[in-house]
């Protein structure tokens, strides 16, 4: 048992190696990829314009790349705080509640934009599913995917509750179409579209299929108290 403990500790080194350059690899192509639209961006955004800044593609992911360590420093302040008072799996609840938030509302902020007619272009549905797909193109499905492709991935993982394939599909869904929904009643210039709930669901789904493996772990965890003392002896 110790022979077949030892050969299985060098293939699980090699797996975490690999796992760890994949990630920075793609972390590198990601940052080589958005450089330019984003140096486009910096200039208005130092100088605290509001236009060219927060209502644009390439400003969003700059503020949200600027405020990664924020995020981290209100992980860690959370999980402090929990640790202090005794909570369970302090870290993970704190990592899964800032990333929910971090990686969405970036996402629902862009979805939210108003085109060049907003309240002037009367609001326009699509009911017919899989007819806008073709008018999506890649960069339109993959921009759909990663609308709640983080809340699919943490949810899970901080609620017990929703730690279900299903039970993700229809959180994606309904947050899907409040958000169509709400592009609809704004008058926001944007096509309510079934296709849209369609591929934001699936991208919440293959999002937590990918962190299905801690799933069992934060069904075990507690909601967010601290653990019992133990009962004095006699």
């Amino acid at each position: 048992m110790n022979d077949s403990a030892s050969l299985s500790a060098p293939p699980r080194r090699t797996r975490g190696i690999v796992l760890v350059v994949l990630a920075v690899l793609g972390m590198a192509s990601a940052v080589s990829t958005v450089r330019r639209p984003l140096m486009m961006a910096a200039p208005t955004c130092m100088a605290g314009r509001w236009h060219g800044c927060f209502d644009t593609f390439n400003g969003v992911v700059l503020m949200t790349l600027v405020t990664v360590p924020l995020a981290a420093l209100v992980v860690w302040a959370l999980a402090r705080r929990r640790r202090a008072a005794g909570v369970t799996w302090a870290w993970r609840m704190s990592v899964a509640e800032v990333g929910m938030a971090h990686g969405t509302v970036p996402f629902v902020w862009l979805t939210m934009m108003p085109g060049g007619g907003a309240g002037t272009v009367p609001a326009r549905v699509s009911l017919v599913p899989l007819r806008d797909l073709l008018t999506m193109g890649p960069i339109g499905i993959g921009g759909n995917l990663l609308i709640f492709a983080a809340l699919g991935f943490f949810a899970p993982m901080r609620f017990a509750a929703l730690a279900s394939v299903p039970r993700v599909l229809a959180l994606g869904a309904g947050c899907s179409v409040l958000v169509e929904t709400a592009q609809y009643v704004l008058r926001l210039d944007r096509v309510s579209s079934v296709d849209d709930v369609l591929v934001n669901a699936a991208g919440a789904v293959l999002a937590a299929l990918a962190s299905r493996r801690w799933w069992r772990a934060a069904a075990q965890a507690p909601s967010d108290q601290p653990r019992p003392a133990p009962a004095p002896a006699g």
